[in-house]
């Protein structure tokens, strides 16, 4: 049974984000844990507003937002009526990475699923920005929704690779296995920075290869340009469904970011992203 983080704001793009998880595992048993993150800055804010002592305010502030909880899970059981899925809430006063983390150490979660956008008014999107926070700091896989982007069956996935790092097929895992079971076809992307590969890059594009036995795939040369550009070109052009990459420090993540920053990478995107954390080895060029 998968286990699946469903982080929410209340915002509609959170929601967005839950029901885009619901119709992706639909032929699928799953447990989706709801959170809500409350700043215990707020809390302690809150607090000194009031006479009440902090136990108090603790306790209305949870019973409050549980019910939100409810009403929203009672309306999503109510609109997919899925006999597969099986909900949780859970409410949490922390630090909103360090609760994340918590809740996957806990709870054995196997794929976190957030909207890239929140509708905070405040100069920065608060619940987007948390989302990058999560793919750069969390311990699990993060599916990243654009904000108004709605289900649709996915055919066709770009997986970026400068063949810098070794992979770990645990890492790659719960793109392999959805793309064997699903029959995606996976376009493994590789913007050019020279005109021959090297032995190490040979032998870890040999290996993704391997790793990609029984998924339809394919290997995509580009010429050397922008990389951010070569990446939505080739996903535009080709109807491409949903970008797939690694988010290991000093890997392929972190050389797309150099010139194009991380939030305005995310924000701009028109298809979903799946962010997954790698432990393999790194070699520089």
């Amino acid at each position: 049974m998968k286990k699946i983080l469903l982080p929410t704001d209340f915002s509609e793009n959170s929601i967005n984000a839950i029901k885009y998880a619901i119709d992706f595992f639909m032929y699928e048993e799953c447990e989706f844990f709801v959170l809500n993150v409350q700043r215990t800055s707020s809390l302690i804010t809150d607090d000194l507003m009031l006479s009440n002592p902090s136990e108090t305010l603790f306790n209305t502030l949870v019973s409050s937002t549980k019910e939100r909880l409810k009403d929203l899970v009672g309306k999503l059981e109510s609109d997919n009526g899925n006999a597969l899925h099986r909900f949780h809430i859970k409410v949490d006063f922390d630090n909103f990475i360090d609760a994340i983390n918590q809740m996957v150490e806990i709870e054995h979660i196997d794929l976190i699923v957030m909207g890239t956008r929140g509708d905070s008014e405040l100069g920065k999107r608060i619940f987007g920005s948390n989302t990058i926070h999560v793919i750069q700091r969390g311990k699990c896989p993060v599916l990243a929704i654009p904000q108004h982007y709605t289900y649709t069956a996915i055919k066709d996935i770009v997986f970026p690779s400068n063949y810098y790092t070794k992979y770990n097929p645990e890492d790659l895992s719960i793109l392999i296995e959805c793309a064997e079971k699903y029959d995606y076809t996976i376009h493994v992307l590789h913007v050019k920075d020279s005109d021959h590969l090297t032995e190490f890059q040979e032998n870890n594009r040999a290996f993704l290869d391997a790793c990609f036995t029984n998924v339809n795939h394919s290997f995509v040369e580009l010429d050397e340009d922008k990389l951010y550009k070569s990446i939505t070109t080739y996903i535009e052009e080709h109807d491409i469904d949903l970008l797939a990459l690694m988010s290991r420090k000093h890997s392929f993540l972190e050389r797309l970011f150099t010139k194009h920053p991380v939030e305005s990478f995310a924000f701009d995107l028109k298809v979903p992203m799946l962010a997954m954390e790698n432990k393999g080895e790194f070699s520089l060029k």
